[in-house]
């Protein structure tokens, strides 16, 4: 036998006298004392910090708990053991016997997110997807016997990270049925995230209490939506600042901004672009005055305010470039007759037709091309 076979034959039959664990991670959560082929001095100190919980198991069979403070391992001090192993009283010799550290404390800020969207019907978009993320946070239940025996088994270096997984899908398939049967409409969603997290936090308990865990925090950070239904609601926001009452402007600044897009992308003849963008700066132009009109009139006095006029005159919508713009009154569509932007082929529609129409089979419309062309210049007098 070699000098250092020696040396390591001597290291395996010392004693262990002191028994501790000084946790310098953020993450594990079960630690086994490394016994190896050593035994534990019959009388040796058992350090328990802080946080901590002692477990002595031997063979595979659970012993006595030590809570936190300072121990000397003797028969006074493991009843359990000492009746499992069959020691009298005064039992003076070595032993052997598992020591499982268990962390009691709250192991932080864990995520989980939806991986694929969620489906759920929503009252008022119908079918709808959510992705949805956020964090929890959980802590070893006092007695740990029940996580050590479901979770851990013989593991002696157990971190958050052999569990994560499996909390995850249970809060994924708690929070889709939280979700649908909870009837919030997506509308409602962001307003209720604190009521929600603690709905899914009770719905949660009983999973994680079966594994030994409890849950302490859950939050839902963000529920999003499809873009399509976030675009939707974003019209639906812009048409409540404007009110309702001002539908007629809501639907000029819908064309200006479609003028706008469609000279830059969606047209890129010369001809195109400045019609597209004539046409926008007469929208925006009337929007203006109406804004000024509607400003005049809020600082007249109310007596003098005269009673709103209520118009018959005909709008229309008008195809440019394979996409629908308006509605215009007959002024306006005057002056774009005028300007080049429409003409007696022009596609037209307003309330009431069965279907679009050329401009110039329209009745009401024939003499604005009648009139659109100015009589010739007569010659000089003599």
């Amino acid at each position: 036998m070699g000098l250092f076979d020696k040396i390591k034959e001597k290291a395996f039959n010392e004693f262990i006298d002191i028994i501790e664990w000084l946790d310098n991670t953020n993450d594990t959560i079960i630690w086994r004392f490394p016994r190896y082929q050593s035994e534990i001095k019959n009388g040796a100190k058992l350090v328990v910090r802080e946080t901590q919980i002692a477990v002595l198991v031997n063979e595979g069979q659970f012993a006595d708990i030590y809570e936190p403070g300072t121990y000397e391992l003797t028969t006074n001090n493991m009843p359990i053991l000492s009746t499992i192993k069959g020691w009298k009283y005064g039992f003076n010799s070595p032993f052997k016997v598992d020591v499982y550290y268990v962390s009691t404390k709250q192991f932080l800020n864990l995520k989980w997110g939806t991986q694929n969207p969620i489906m759920m019907r929503d009252k008022e978009f119908g079918p709808v997807r959510l992705r949805a993320f956020g964090s929890y946070c959980f802590k070893v239940e006092l007695d740990p016997t029940k996580f050590i025996k479901n979770v851990v088994g013989t593991d002696g270096n157990f971190t958050t990270e052999g569990i994560k997984d499996q909390l995850r899908n249970f809060v994924i398939t708690k929070f889709t049925d939280h979700v649908a049967e909870s009837q919030i409409q997506v509308l409602d969603l962001a307003a209720n995230l604190n009521e929600f997290s603690e709905g899914i936090t009770k719905a949660l308990a009983p999973d994680f209490s079966e594994f030994g865990i409890e849950l302490t925090k859950f939050l839902v950070e963000n529920i999003s939506l499809p873009p399509a239904v976030e675009e939707a609601l974003d019209r639906r926001t812009s048409m409540g600042v404007i009110g309702a009452g001002n539908m007629n402007a809501y639907t000029q600044m819908q064309a200006a901004d479609s003028m706008k897009i469609g000279a830059t992308t969606g047209n890129d003849s010369p001809a195109g672009s400045a019609m597209s963008m004539g046409m926008g700066m007469a929208m925006a132009g009337q929007m203006a005055s109406q804004m000024m009109n509607q400003q005049n009139n809020a600082q007249a006095p109310i007596a003098n305010q005269p009673p709103p006029l209520v118009s018959n005159q005909s709008t229309y919508y008008v195809a440019i470039n394979g996409a629908q713009h308006g509605p215009f009154n007959l002024q306006q569509l005057q002056q774009m007759i005028t300007s080049g932007q429409f003409n007696s082929t022009s596609q037209v529609w307003k309330q009431g037709m069965p279907a679009w129409a050329i401009a110039n089979t329209v009745p009401e419309l024939q003499n604005l091309f009648n009139s659109a062309t100015p009589p010739p210049i007569p010659p000089p007098l003599p």
